[in-house]
């Protein structure tokens, strides 16, 4: 980050359904991609990529290629009449080569087009997956070790996970290919099949050829009992705990928040909601309304996902390449699910649709991916009782009502509810809530006592190990405070001694801020000392002569406790800090790189910020 104020990007390891066909000439210049658009992207790349038997085309990510952020601010300020370029990014598989595309939807044509050579590969599709997980059962090696262990065929589950990469001497090879490993679960008797992995077996899938390539059967262990494993409500048996009795939330004369397009207005807060496979949620031009100025203060530009890593601590075989970029390789947007009204989301909820390409490029819908709903949970925003004027009481209490955007995303036994909350105090609150399922390693042992060596893991039930493992989620924020010319300022609670013998203390704590020059001073570990994070706009001052800014308040931090050489580290770089300020730029959007899928950590944030 230049020393003068410059626009900055931070990334912190933090029942109504709308259907919106908007029309070519009224669309906002952010708006999500629409069925309509991704049928022309598709009928545009297939007239000049033909397929036929010798050639193949997949559409492995389709998104919208934002207009510059200059070009969107003057067309909000009506600076422009003309509506910026429509335009789409495609990332397309065509003859085991990976093609960048952007698509002009208003000339109906490839504005322009590269081969990438660089190392690693396009997210997954579920095409992808699905086809790699059915090749288990007509594969005879695979059917034969099922029926030695015993097992029924038909209550085998497989799927897919992504190979990491683990240095040099794999370049020659197989990881030169487009591959996923292929591994299986037993139902026979529960749903919940991450209770009961059949341990031993594995199989390389070249996605490209969509072919088995390996397979290894090296140990046979016991599979996991399904008893006591029933997750469903209406499935599990008793003792049951005592029911609660009916709460529900009204709104007698409807929600105080308004939808117009993909624009959200509530209280003074107004922002703009989008979807995209890779991302998920995307809020955007979030702004404030400032009842004294009469005018709308810009704080968020743009918010989203950049990548959540998710390393697995176990050695053995099966395992020790689970290292999941599950953004990069899954799609926090791919993997959204449908919204369960009264389950998922309370009973004044609103919900919208979200959509998204599949392999073949024609649109696939995500009903009911968003739910935005007002929450009261019987919470103080604020209060006070001034009981020291004599004989008088004042007491003012206020309710804190919010509004929430949500999103679920589950990558296999994982569900992940993304809020994004917006309050009236002026602060957004964005929160993760992490739910599911245990995934379990089969094993030998029954009891705690009879093990022998490091299982990597707790034996959480007989021959069931819960594997050690993080969760590290990356966030992209490009906020603007009051404008984009912003600067990043640490500062430091610094306790101070009292030389002063007229005071009886001894010590006070003090302040030292520091605005950062570089981005190599923006890198910030938390919890190590006393901080405050501060997002200001050095052009601008309050009416006492103090710097207009944004707080950053992290609720929770962690770190990383892989090495700094170990490969799965050396790809994720970007968990070493907890927070990084960068100078603004529009492509670095993805925080592991944009090609994750066996990635080396050649084009990550922190070889970004060391630029």
């Amino acid at each position: 980050m230049a020393a003068a104020p410059s626009q900055t990007i931070l990334f912190i390891i933090l029942l109504h359904i709308f259907y919106i066909f908007v029309p070519s000439h009224q669309y906002h210049p952010l708006d999500s991609l629409t069925p309509s658009e991704f049928s022309q992207i598709r009928s545009i790349v297939t007239k000049a990529y033909p397929e036929s038997s010798t050639h193949k085309l997949t559409f492995q990510y389709v998104g919208l290629e934002e207009p510059s952020k200059q070009t969107v601010i003057s067309w909000l300020k009506n600076e422009t009449t003309t509506n910026p370029p429509r335009q789409a990014f495609v990332i397309a598989r065509i003859d085991h080569q990976t093609h960048e595309l952007i698509v002009d939807l208003s000339l109906q044509e490839i504005a322009s087009k590269r081969i990438y050579s660089g190392y690693g590969y396009p997210m997954f599709t579920f095409e992808d997956q699905e086809n790699a997980d059915k090749l288990a059962f007509t594969y005879p090696p695979f059917v034969a070790s099922i029926r030695r262990r015993g097992l029924k065929l038909e209550e085998v589950v497989c799927e897919s996970f992504s190979v990491g990469w683990y240095g040099a001497e794999e370049e020659e090879g197989k990881n030169k290919k487009r591959i996923v490993k292929v591994m299986c679960y037993y139902m026979n008797g529960t749903v919940n099949l991450f209770m009961r992995p059949i341990e031993g077996i594995s199989m390389t899938v070249d996605l490209d050829e969509m072919k088995i390539i390996g397979f290894q059967d090296r140990v046979t262990v016991p599979v996991p009992k399904a008893d006591e494993t029933e997750f469903r409500e209406s499935k599990i048996k008793p003792p049951f705990r005592q029911s609660l009795k009916a709460i529900t939330v009204v709104q007698p004369d409807g929600p105080s928040f308004t939808i117009d397009g993909h624009m959200i207005r509530w209280a003074d807060w107004e922002f703009h909601l989008s979807f995209d496979v890779r991302a998920g949620m995307i809020i955007s031009l979030a702004s404030i309304y400032d009842l004294e100025k009469q005018q709308s203060r810009r704080v968020l530009y743009k918010g989203h996902v950049s990548e959540m890593f998710v390393p697995y601590m176990d050695l053995t075989e099966e395992w020790q390449r689970r290292t999941f970029f599950d953004a990069g390789e899954y799609g926090y947007g791919l993997c959204s699910m449908t919204l369960e009204p009264l389950r998922d989301c309370p009973p004044n909820a609103v919900f919208m649709d979200a959509y998204f390409s599949k392999q073949d490029g024609m649109p696939r819908k995500i009903p009911k991916a968003f739910c935005i709903f007002e929450r009261y949970a019987g919470d103080i925003m604020w209060r006070h009782t001034e009981a020291t004027i004599p004989g008088k009481t004042v007491r003012e209490v206020r309710q804190d009502v919010s509004l929430v955007v949500r999103t679920v995303s589950t990558f296999g036994n994982y569900d992940y509810v993304n809020d994004w909350e917006f309050k009236q105090s002026g602060s957004i609150k964005v929160t993760v809530g992490l739910t599911g399922m245990v995934q379990v390693r089969g094993t030998t042992y029954t009891h705690k006592d009879h093990m022998e060596e490091d299982v990597y893991g707790t034996l959480v039930a007989e021959n069931s190990i819960a594997i050690h493992h993080d969760h590290f989620l990356t966030y992209r924020l490009d906020l603007d405070v009051d404008g984009d010319a912003n600067s990043f300022v640490r500062s430091k609670l610094r306790t101070t001694r009292v030389n002063d013998r007229r005071s009886s203390r001894k010590s006070y704590w003090t302040v030292d801020s520091k605005t950062a020059k570089t981005e190599s001073d923006a890198r910030i570990k938390l919890g190590s000392e006393p901080a405050e994070l501060l997002f200001v706009n050095p052009n601008k001052k309050t009416k006492m002569g103090n710097l207009i800014g944004y707080r950053l308040i992290p609720e929770g931090v962690t770190g990383a406790l892989l090495s700094s050489d170990d490969h799965p580290q050396i790809r994720a770089a970007f968990t070493n800090y907890n927070v990084w300020v960068t100078a603004y730029n529009k492509s670095e959007k993805w925080a592991g790189g944009l090609y994750a899928d066996q990635s080396h950590g050649d084009d990550t944030l922190a070889v970004w910020s060391n630029r």
